[in-house]
């Protein structure tokens, strides 16, 4: 399960709500800065706007490819590990406004993982260290350690240790 914070909402769906729940001027800011990076093709001009502008926790060598999208409400709460790869096009979400409520989560994605181009990552998930998600992925819930995911809805593939198994057998067969 994602694990996200709830927050009920009345009378209109919570959308209509969205300057309560973050300051105008911060969407603004987020907005112009995401823009920049999605065009930049250098990676560490776009890795310094996303720590500078939108205090988002990024690993050293993390690259996002042109057109990732990130959540221009609360980036903040986007944590990428070193030596990830984020695909084209793909989008990662910290929040998500319903009719009755809105929800907020942190998403953490670790280490050498690499996400396929346009996938789309749900508030609330975490992608464990050295995962691969395959492209076009709808990640909404957890990705192991190690695990090869992919789908919509997102299943699992391999695990890790298949993973490590099927590396081991192409290698052999390499010599």
């Amino acid at each position: 399960m994602r694990k996200t914070t709830r927050y009920p909402v009345t009378g209109a769906n919570s959308l209509w709500h969205v300057y309560k729940t973050v300051p105008f001027w911060k969407v603004v800011r987020n907005f112009i800065v995401i823009q920049l990076a999605r065009y930049t093709p250098f990676l560490a001009m776009k890795n310094w706007l996303y720590r500078t502008f939108l205090k988002m926790k990024v690993g050293d060598q993390a690259s996002f490819a042109l057109m990732v999208m990130l959540d221009v409400m609360f980036p903040e709460k986007i944590s990428v590990g070193k030596n990830t790869v984020i695909g084209y096009n793909t989008t990662i979400l910290a929040h998500e406004y319903l009719i009755k409520e809105y929800r907020l989560g942190d998403v953490i994605i670790g280490d050498e993982v690499l996400i396929g181009a346009n996938s789309t990552i749900l508030p609330g998930v975490t992608i464990g260290h050295g995962a691969i998600v395959s492209a076009g992925t709808l990640v909404h819930k957890d990705v192991p350690e190690g695990a090869f995911v992919g789908g919509n809805p997102m299943q699992l593939i391999y695990t890790k240790e298949e993973v490590l198994k099927r590396n081991l057998s192409t290698t052999k067969e390499d010599s």
